[in-house]
C-alpha cells in the first residue's frame, strides 16, 4: 500500500490540527523550526509535509511524538505578520507515510513516500457512493437544507477517494478522529466510517423522538411543567446508560462533603443552575469551576496541634540559632493552646509580624514553625502587590475570575488551620485598581477574620484558626492601622559570633551536603569562618555568608573531582584563591582623634553601620553647606545642632559673632548613598563645635541621638543593630540616650562585655565624654562627670 520512491520534504508538526487531501486550510506559523520548514518549501518548490503531533500541548516534539502518517501539501500563498509569525494558506495534496525524521536547527525534514491506494471495483465502488450521497442528502434535509442541492455538490466528486476526504472535512471536526481517518487508508473504509456516522445521526435524532413519545405517554399534554420534568429525568436516564449522571454525582458529592449548611446550600443551588444550563454555554464552564473550587476548600478540615512543648522547642532550635524571642512566643501560644483545650474555651490566635534586615531567616522561621506545630505551610508573597483583587479575588461577573491569593493558599494548604506567611507585607502599594493593604485589614483582624468574604467565593471562611506570620524589613511602609493588628517582633542583626555558630551548625553542613560533598572533605575552622564573615560579608543576616561557603564548596568539588587532592583546608591564602581579595573593612581600633570628625551610627534596612560626620570652618558670612545627600529629616538636625552651637557659644568660649564670619560645611562620607533621619543630631553638633574649639573628638567613641535647640537628647530606635556595627568596627564606648537605656536588654551579653555605655539626656554630657584635651594628638580620654549616667561593662579588649 506503499510506494517505494520516496523524498525528502520541509515538514511542519500542527498542533490539534489535521489536513486532509483535496481541503485548504489557513494555518498561523510561530515556532522557529516551523518557520523555518516553510522558509525552505518556499524557496524550493512549496511543497511541505504536515504531520499532527501526538500530545496538542508540546511545544517542541519529538520524532517519535508525531504521527506516521501526514498529508503533502502545497503553499498557495503566505504573508509574513509582525513579531516573526507567518500565515499561510495550503492546499492538501495526498496523504504520505514518515519513513524518517531530522530534527536540527533549520528545523524539521521528513523522508516520506506517497500512499498508494488499492483499486477497487467500479460497481462496488458506485453502491458505496450512492449510500453514502443518500445519507449524507437525509442528513443536511434533517438540519433544514435542500437535499437536490446536496447532492448536485457530490456529483463532481468521481472517485471515492476524493469523495470521502470532502465529506470527511464536513463531518469530522475533533482534531484526533480526523487524524484517525487520515490514517484509513483504503478509500472504501473511509466511505463506510462517514456512512456509520451519518448512520447514527440518524439513530440520535431517532432516538430524542422515542424520548418524546415515552414522555407523551406518561402525562397529561395540558400539564406543561410537568411536561419538562418527565422529559428531562427521560433524557437523564438514557445519558445515565452511557456513562453516568455527572449532575448526580456532584449533588452526591455535595452531601457527601462535611460542609457548611449555608455553603451546601449555595452549591446545591449552583448545581440545580448547572442542570437547566445547556453545556455548550459558556456559563456552564463558570459553574462548574466554582463548584470545583467549593468542593476543594478545606471547610472543616484541620490538623491536630502538637501540643509537646518540648519537642516543639527542640525543632525550633534545630532549625535556627538565637531567636529567641520569636521561639518563647511560639512556645507561649502553643501552652495557652493546650490549656484552653482542656477548658473548652478557644483562645484568639496571634498574628505575628516578624521584621528585620534581609537574610536573617524571617521566611524560614515559619516553615520551622508549621513544622514544630504539625501543621500546613503556606507561604504568599505580597511584595509588589498593587490590587485589592489580589486578596479579595474578583467576582464572577469578569471573564477569567478566580479566588484571591488567600483562599488559593487554603486550597494548596488543604487545612483550615495552616500557618500562613505572608512575606514582604511591608512591599504592598496601592493604585487605581485599589488598595491592598485595606484587604487586609479583615484578614488581620480577630473579630472580622472568622467571616472572611472572598469576592468570587461569595461565601464566608472563618479565618481565625489561621496562624499568621508576616514578614517585613521595615515598619516605616506598612499603614498604622494594619500595623495595630500584629503583634510585631523585632528581629535584629546577628553577632559575628552568631554567625560562626550558624555557618558551623547550619549553612556549611547544608552547602557540603548540596554540593554531594563529604563532610571530611573540607576542613574549615571557626577561625576561617570568623575570617570570612569579617572580611567577606558585610550583611545583617547569614544570605551572602551561605553564597560564600557555596563557592568554596564548588571551588572544592571541581579539586577533587579533576583528582588534584582529596581533602581541602581552608586557609586564608586559599580563600583569597577561591573568593579573591578580602575587602577593607572600617576598623576605629587604630583610628587617631581629629577635628571636626565625629562617628556617629545609622541603621538601615540592611543592619548597622558607621556614619563618619565631617565639619569644616571656613571664613565666609556664616552659610551653611550640607551635602553627601542627606534627606529633609537629617538636614533639619544640622540646623537646630548649629542653632545649638550659637546659643552655647559664651559656655563653650567660642566668639559670639562666629557666624558673621564663618561658612560651615558638613559633610557624610559615601555621597552616593542617600541619608535620612533624626538620630545623628548630636554627632553633628559635636562635629560643630569640636571644629569651632579645636578640640578633637574621640576616635573611640560612636553616637546617636536626636538634639533640640535646648540640648536635650532624646530617643531613637535601632540601638541594637547600631551597637552592632560599632563594635564589629572597633569602637570601644557608646554614647546613646538615656530614655534607650532599657533597650540594652537586646544586646548580647559578649558584646556588652566589649563595650562602656554612656546614658545621657543633655548635650552638655555629651560634650564632656567625646571631646578630648586641646592637646594635639592627645588620646587620653575626659573622666566622665560624676553627674552623668554610664553602664560600664568593659572587661577586656575582644577581637570583633
Amino acid at each position: 500500500m506503499y510506494a517505494q520512491s520516496a523524498d525528502v520534504y520541509p515538514l511542519l508538526p500542527l498542533k490539534r490540527t489535521v489536513i486532509l487531501p483535496g481541503t485548504e486550510s489557513k494555518l498561523t506559523i510561530g515556532r522557529p523550526k516551523s518557520l523555518e520548514a516553510a522558509e525552505w518549501a518556499i524557496a524550493r518548490d512549496c511543497l511541505l509535509v504536515t504531520s499532527a503531533q501526538r500530545n496538542g500541548d508540546e511545544d517542541d516534539p519529538s520524532p517519535e511524538g508525531l504521527n506516521r502518517i501526514g498529508t503533502l501539501v502545497r503553499l498557495r500563498h503566505w504573508e509574513r505578520l509582525p513579531e516573526g509569525l507567518m500565515q499561510v494558506v495550503v492546499v492538501g495534496l495526498k496523504r504520505v507515510s514518515l519513513h524518517r525524521v531530522e530534527v536540527s536547527e533549520k528545523g524539521y525534514r521528513a523522508l516520506v513516500s506517497p500512499v498508494e491506494e488499492p483499486e477497487t471495483t467500479s460497481s462496488v465502488e458506485r453502491l458505496m457512493i450512492d449510500h453514502v450521497v443518500d445519507l449524507y442528502a437525509q442528513h443536511v434535509e434533517s438540519k433544514g437544507k435542500s437535499p437536490s442541492d446536496a447532492r448536485n455538490e457530490l456529483e463532481a466528486f468521481s472517485s471515492a477517494s476524493e469523495l470521502a476526504d470532502y465529506l470527511g472535512n464536513i463531518l469530522i471536526t475533533d482534531w484526533q478522529e480526523r487524524q484517525k481517518f487520515l490514517s484509513i487508508l483504503h478509500p472504501m473504509d473511509r466511505l463506510e466510517r462517514l456512512a456509520i456516522m451519518l448512520t447514527g445521526s440518524s439513530q440520535i435524532e431517532e432516538l430524542e423522538s422515542r424520548i418524546r413519545a415515552r414522555v407523551r405517554q406518561q402525562i397529561d399534554k395540558s400539564q406543561r411543567e410537568y411536561y419538562l420534568r418527565e422529559q428531562l429525568k427521560v433524557i437523564h436516564d438514557e445519558l445515565s446508560g452511557e456513562g453516568g449522571n455527572e449532575i448526580q454525582a456532584l449533588r452526591d458529592k455535595v452531601e457527601s462533603s462535611n460542609l457548611p449548611d449555608e455553603v451546601r446550600e449555595k452549591a446545591l443551588r449552583e448545581i440545580n443552575r448547572l442542570e437547566r444550563t445547556p453545556s455548550t454555554s459558556p456559563e456552564s464552564g463558570v459553574i462548574r469551576t466554582y463548584l470545583d473550587w467549593i468542593l476543594a476548600l478545606p471547610w472543616s478540615h484541620s490538623t491536630e496541634d502538637n501540643y509537646d512543648i518540648r519537642r516543639t522547642e527542640q525543632i525550633l532550635d534545630e532549625d535556627h540559632y538565637g531567636l529567641e524571642k520569636v521561639k518563647e512566643r511560639i512556645l507561649e501560644f502553643l501552652a495557652v493552646r493546650e490549656l484552653t483545650s482542656k477548658s473548652g474555651s478557644k483562645p484568639k490566635t496571634p498574628i505575628l509580624c516578624l521584621v528585620g534586615p534581609p537574610g536573617v531567616g524571617k521566611t524560614s522561621l515559619g516553615q520551622s514553625i508549621a513544622r514544630a506545630l504539625g501543621r500546613s505551610f503556606v507561604r504568599i508573597s505580597l511584595g509588589g502587590v498593587r490590587d485589592e483583587a489580589e486578596i479579595r479575588g474578583h467576582r464572577r461577573t469578569y471573564v477569567g475570575a478566580l479566588p484571591g491569593r488567600i483562599i488559593h493558599g487554603l486550597r494548596q494548604a488543604k487545612t483550615n488551620n495552616p500557618v500562613m506567611l505572608l512575606d514582604e507585607i511591608d512591599k504592598m502599594s496601592a493604585d487605581y485598581k485599589g488598595d491592598p493593604s485595606a484587604a487586609m485589614l479583615e484578614v488581620l483582624d480577630p473579630e472580622q477574620n472568622k467571616t472572611f468574604v472572598d469576592h468570587y467565593m461569595e461565601l464566608p471562611f472563618d479565618l481565625s484558626n489561621v496562624l499568621f506570620i508576616a514578614t517585613a524589613n521595615t515598619l516605616d511602609t506598612i499603614p498604622r492601622p494594619l500595623l495595630d493588628r500584629m503583634e510585631v517582633i523585632q528581629i535584629g542583626g546577628y553577632t559575628e559570633d552568631e554567625k560562626v555558630q550558624i555557618a558551623r551548625r547550619y549553612l556549611l553542613p547544608k552547602q557540603i551536603q548540596s554540593h554531594g560533598l563529604q563532610p571530611h572533605y573540607i576542613e574549615i575552622s571557626d577561625k576561617m569562618l570568623r575570617h570570612i564573615v569579617r572580611f567577606y560579608t558585610r550583611e545583617a543576616g547569614v544570605r551572602n555568608l551561605e553564597r560564600q561557603l557555596g563557592a568554596i564548596c564548588r571551588k572544592a568539588a571541581r579539586q577533587i573531582v579533576s583528582g588534584r587532592t582529596s581533602r581541602i583546608r581552608v586557609t586564608t591564602h586559599l580563600l583569597q584563591e577561591y573568593l579573591g581579595p578580602p575587602r577593607k573593612i572600617q576598623d576605629m581600633r587604630n583610628a587617631s582623634d581629629q577635628v571636626g570628625v565625629a562617628i556617629g551610627m545609622a541603621w538601615t534596612e540592611l543592619g548597622g553601620v558607621l556614619l563618619p560626620v565631617e565639619v569644616a570652618t571656613l571664613p565666609g558670612k556664616g552659610q551653611l553647606i550640607i551635602t553627601g545627600r542627606l534627606g529633609d529629616v537629617m538636614q533639619e538636625s544640622a540646623k537646630a545642632a548649629l542653632s545649638y552651637a550659637r546659643s552655647r557659644a559664651k559656655e563653650l568660649n567660642i566668639p559670639e559673632n562666629f557666624q558673621e564670619t564663618t561658612d560651615w560645611h558638613i559633610h557624610l562620607p559615601e555621597g552616593a548613598v542617600p541619608k535620612d533621619g533624626p538620630s545623628a543630631g548630636i554627632t553633628m553638633a559635636t562635629a560643630m563645635i569640636s571644629a569651632l574649639t579645636h578640640r578633637p573628638v574621640r576616635s573611640d567613641v560612636a553616637m546617636t541621638g536626636e538634639i533640640t535647640l535646648r540640648g536635650r537628647v532624646l530617643p531613637i530606635g535601632g540601638l541594637k543593630e547600631k551597637v552592632l556595627a560599632a563594635h564589629q568596627s572597633g569602637i570601644r564606648c557608646i554614647i546613646a540616650p538615656k530614655d534607650n537605656e532599657p533597650d540594652l536588654n537586646l544586646i548580647p551579653k559578649n558584646v556588652q562585655r566589649d563595650l562602656k555605655f554612656y546614658w545621657v539626656e543633655s548635650m552638655d554630657e555629651v560634650l564632656k565624654i567625646a571631646l578630648a584635651p586641646r592637646a594635639e594628638n592627645s588620646d587620653s580620654p575626659i573622666d566622665l562627670p560624676t553627674e552623668t549616667s554610664s553602664y560600664d561593662l568593659s572587661v577586656q579588649s575582644k577581637s570583633s
